[in-house]
């Protein structure tokens, strides 16, 4: 049913979509901040593994 779910055409729709709705010029501030939430959480996620030990 979901074979060859996603093609590299849904990929680029899906990327312009994104342009369209977000803008150009929000996107490397929103990119920026996903970065910095990404790296807590992972060193948050690494301080609760050190505590288990």
């Amino acid at each position: 049913m979901f074979r060859n779910a996603l093609e590299p055409w849904h990929l680029l729709i899906l990327g312009l979509v994104v342009i369209l709705v977000f803008g150009s010029k929000k996107l490397p501030d929103t990119a920026r901040s996903l970065g910095k939430s990404l790296r807590i959480l992972k060193s948050e996620t690494r301080a609760m593994k050190d505590e288990e030990s």
